[in-house]
């Protein structure tokens, strides 16, 4: 038995085969896709739409500070200079760097090429203004790169964890708080740098140099002849 065709020949209309179990997944994705748009958008324009006059000025110092990472080149080069652990944590957090910005750039960006944020439509304020970049706006660079380098060298030296985390936090927002970045791109970017740092911690373990090879090493401990309690003097008998 043949299916049911119109004058034209055609099999569509009410009588038609059930549409590929495909194709609606594909529409439920786009959807789901849409409606996170939306909520990115309306984030966005939440953050524009406040006024923050005395954070302006510091975010915007922050968001061109932290361009080409020379934050994290800055704090590098610091711990470089206070010891064998921080120097291992400096060149961990360097090569996180590295390899974060290289996925960024030359996958992220290149692959899902979304526009940047205009500014203009959403009223974000000039005085927040920082020069727009020609890039793609998906996944934050900034925020990838700031991200890997806090996660690596907090690892290696747990004591700086918390202090670079919530840099990197602030590096994150700046971008959606100076217009140039959706607040979906700065998530995006965090993720990548979480594993780009990862990445270099594994590099590290498995790296020939034994330097680096001992990043999860803990702090040695006191040998046991400096725990040692001191001698009490032998107490004086008179005769």
């Amino acid at each position: 038995m043949t299916e049911p065709t119109n004058a034209d020949g055609d099999t569509s209309g009410p009588l038609a085969p059930a549409p590929a179990p495909r194709r609606s997944r594909g529409r439920a994705l786009d959807a789901v896709l849409g409606d996170l748009r939306a909520v990115d958008g309306a984030l966005y324009a939440a953050v524009a739409a406040t006024s923050t006059p005395t954070l302006d000025r510091a975010l915007r110092r922050l968001s061109h500070a932290a361009d080409h990472s020379k934050i994290s080149l800055a704090i590098a080069a610091a711990l470089a200079t206070a010891g064998a652990r921080p120097r291992r944590a400096a060149l961990v957090g360097l090569g996180a760097v590295a390899m974060t910005s290289a996925a960024s750039n030359l996958l992220g960006k290149r692959l899902v090429r979304r526009a940047r944020p205009d500014r203009e439509a959403a009223r974000v304020t000039v005085d927040r203004y920082v020069p727009m970049p020609a890039s793609a706006s998906f996944p934050s660079g900034h925020t990838a790169s700031a991200v890997a380098f806090a996660t690596a060298v907090g690892v290696v030296l747990p004591v700086t964890a918390v202090p670079l985390g919530a840099l990197a936090g602030a590096v994150g927002y700046s971008r959606v708080h100076t217009g140039v970045h959706y607040p979906g791109d700065v998530a995006a970017g965090a993720v990548l740098g979480i594993a780009g740092a990862a990445a270099a911690l594994a590099a590290a373990a498995a790296s020939p140099v034994p330097d680096l090879r001992s990043v999860y090493s803990p702090p040695r401990a006191p040998s046991r002849a400096r725990m040692r309690r001191p001698r009490q003097p032998k107490a004086f008998t008179a005769w």
